[in-house]
């Protein structure tokens, strides 16, 4: 099918020990795409001054992703069905806790979409759930991981 592939850089300050626990966890995020982007381990994972609470943490992304890859899939059968969209918003949340086994992972993520139709599309409001759904089913994102993804609609 198809490869994906990032790049992933950190290096260690010349005055950090490292073996102490005690170094800078900042790195950079490179695409194929020549994007680049400072990320950081979570701040409520690993506190400040060892990491930055303004740069994306790998939840985040891992977050941001799924919601993107589900809008993405809403977007194309909407528009299949001639549904015109004008915006589509979503603040997901995931949920970092133990699993079964104790160990820390993300064990749920909730979609929040909002969604503006178009004028002429108003009349296609009650499908928006079917077309919620069928994304859902079709993200391969979503069928990638092991937890519940919920989908909550503002109606």
């Amino acid at each position: 099918m198809s490869q994906h592939s990032a790049h992933i850089e950190w290096q260690k300050a010349p005055n950090e020990m490292f073996i102490d626990g005690r170094y800078n966890r900042v790195h950079q995020w490179r695409f194929d795409g020549g994007f680049s982007m400072p990320a950081s381990p979570s701040p409520m994972i690993v506190l400040p001054p060892f990491s930055n609470p303004d740069f994306v943490d790998p939840e985040e992304a891992f977050i941001a992703s799924l919601a993107s890859c589900h809008m993405l899939f809403f977007l194309h059968f909407a528009a299949n069905q001639g549904i015109v969209i004008e915006g589509y918003t979503d603040n997901p949340v995931g949920e970092l806790a133990k699993n079964d086994e104790g160990k820390l992972c993300i064990t749920s993520v909730t979609l929040k979409p909002e969604v503006i139709l178009a004028e002429q599309s108003i009349a296609h409001k009650k499908s928006l759930v079917e077309l919620h759904h069928q994304a859902h089913e079709a993200c391969f994102l979503a069928r990638s991981v092991n937890f519940e993804i919920n989908i909550t609609l503002n109606e």
